[in-house]
């Protein structure tokens, strides 16, 4: 056995401990288990959000595609820079609003706004279709680490029950304070692990960075360009404009949002976290450099190329390193989905149509189907044979449906109805659906469109849908919905 494992393992442990110390002296009420009592200043503040969009996919997707497609690869650096400037601006009245009206997920943001606890349902179910893909990308990222960095001694299904079960146990006992204390350890290792091997490996392999570019270049001429079509520059716009947009919907980034003491923290992560957005160009170098090292990689096992990499360069105990940063990188994102999801069902689904629950038994409902969610997502894990990458999109493609109806939302005056933002929701999530299950591109739609709108984003398609639809349908439902958002807002005030 070597060391890789024992390392792996000891931060495991580590996680579990740091978890379950996390929750000495504090009445673990359902507020204080989900939203951390809304008492994290902007250096937790930082490490949650941080941690909740530096995931396995940091490891594994950016380098998987800096592998696998080249240039295009560069949108993730562009999409998360740019998602911070809608947190900015965006993110201090969430929580305002979430703060003066005492709200607990992204669902009670959406059901107090248009006065409707039923919508607030149709948004926990978007939620949870966006969430399982991504949570699936943290086990799927998991067991590819574990048992990369073990030497195969633990096999990827094994490595995906272990964590799981680790997982589950962390999150009923800690909530979100234990993905706080891991988040810290998590992001101080993966920003200097990254960080070394950025450097490291190239001029390792080609004495520097510019060198590896070069001959990457001499070997593949066009790898590094963006295409002219397919992965084309309209399709990389449209594709940072949905992503850098679709972030801010993801349930769980509500959830960090909440946990702030003042809306001064949340701005002042959004002014840090872009410069720790740069860490992914040294991923992306690891990436390029596997390309000519470690050739052959196809599909889905593009995502390996970092860790294949890594073994044939470092030695076991450094391995098990970069295992360990990588398993923290699975466990704080996964407990923070888990958390979310569940907190959501209990909350804004159990509690609608059991409105006579108590807060306790809300509390205790969530935990309980922290191991049923586990459960389902190890079920696609091990089914499903996606790339983590294509994984992401697909859940901010169904997570963004909710954008129209929430950015209507903050206006002083919402045009938008209950019914209307339903039905937007609806199709446009059945239309993402459609083209997921179909593997539809705007090609095939239309087939003699100009190359340019050809490559745009298929979720635009999506979004384009659900707009038309929630305009048409509140502008019939109007005079009926007697509940519109701005007199909801009226009666608040």
């Amino acid at each position: 056995m070597n060391s890789a494992i024992f390392i792996i393992f000891g931060f495991l442990i580590l996680a579990i401990y740091l978890g379950i110390r996390a929750t000495k002296g504090k009445n673990m009420s359902l507020e204080q288990w989900s939203v951390g009592g809304r008492g994290f200043g902007a250096v937790f503040i930082f490490f949650l959000m941080a941690g909740e969009i530096y995931t396995t996919f940091t490891f594994l997707g950016a380098s998987g595609w800096a592998y696998g497609k080249g240039g295009p690869a560069l949108y993730v650096l562009a999409y998360l820079s740019l998602c911070y400037l809608s947190i900015y601006w965006i993110g201090p009245m969430i929580w305002k609003y979430a703060k003066d009206h005492k709200l607990m997920s992204q669902s009670d943001f959406f059901a107090r706004k248009y006065n409707s606890p039923y919508l607030g349902v149709l948004v926990v179910i978007i939620g949870v279709l966006s969430l399982i893909p991504y949570i699936v990308i943290q086990l799927k990222g998991l067991g590819i680490i574990v048992s990369e960095a073990s030497y195969g001694m633990i096999s990827p299904s094994l490595a995906i029950w272990i964590g799981a079960i680790s997982v589950t146990v962390y999150v009923m006992i800690s909530g979100i304070h234990g993905s706080a204390w891991t988040a810290v350890i998590k992001d101080i290792l993966i920003f200097g692990v990254v960080i070394f091997i950025g450097i490291y490996i190239p001029f390792h392999y080609y004495d520097g960075v510019e060198p590896m570019f070069k001959e990457i270049v001499s070997a593949q001429p066009d790898f590094l360009k963006i295409p002219e079509e397919g992965l084309s520059i309209s399709w990389f716009i449209s594709t940072v404009l949905l992503a850098s947009l679709g972030s801010i919907m993801w349930p769980h980034v509500f959830s960090a949002v909440y946990s702030a003491k003042d809306a001064k923290s949340i701005r002042k992560n959004a002014v840090i976290s872009p410069l720790y957005t740069l860490m992914l160009l040294f991923i992306f170098f690891v990436g390029f450099a596997a390309i000519l090292q470690v050739p052959g990689l196809k599909g889905a096992d593009a995502d390996l190329s970092l860790l294949r990499l890594s073994i044939q360069t470092f030695d076991p105990w450094f391995v098990g390193l970069i295992g360990a940063v990588g398993l923290l990188a699975a466990i704080v994102p996964g407990s923070m989905l888990l958390m979310t999801t569940a907190t959501a069902l209990s909350k804004n689904v159990y509690h609608v149509f059991v409105p006579s629950a108590s807060e306790e038994k809300i509390a205790r409902l969530a935990k309980a189907l922290i191991p049923v969610i586990t459960l389902i997502s190890v079920y696609f894990t091990l089914s499903g044979g996606d790339t983590i990458v294509t994984l992401l999109l697909m859940g901010l493609s169904l997570v963004t449906q909710l954008l129209p109806s929430f950015f209507c939302s903050l206006m002083k005056n919402n045009f938008v109805t209950k019914q209307g933002a339903a039905a937007g929701m609806i199709v446009g999530v059945g239309t993402v659906i459609y083209i997921t299950i179909t593997k539809t591109t705007i090609t095939t739609l239309f087939p003699s469109a100009p190359q340019a709108l050809q490559d745009l984003n298929v979720g635009i398609v999506a979004l384009v849908v659900n707009v038309t639809v929630m305009v048409i349908a509140s502008l019939f439902t109007k005079e009926v919905d007697s509940h519109s958002a701005d007199k909801v807002e009226s009666q608040s005030a």
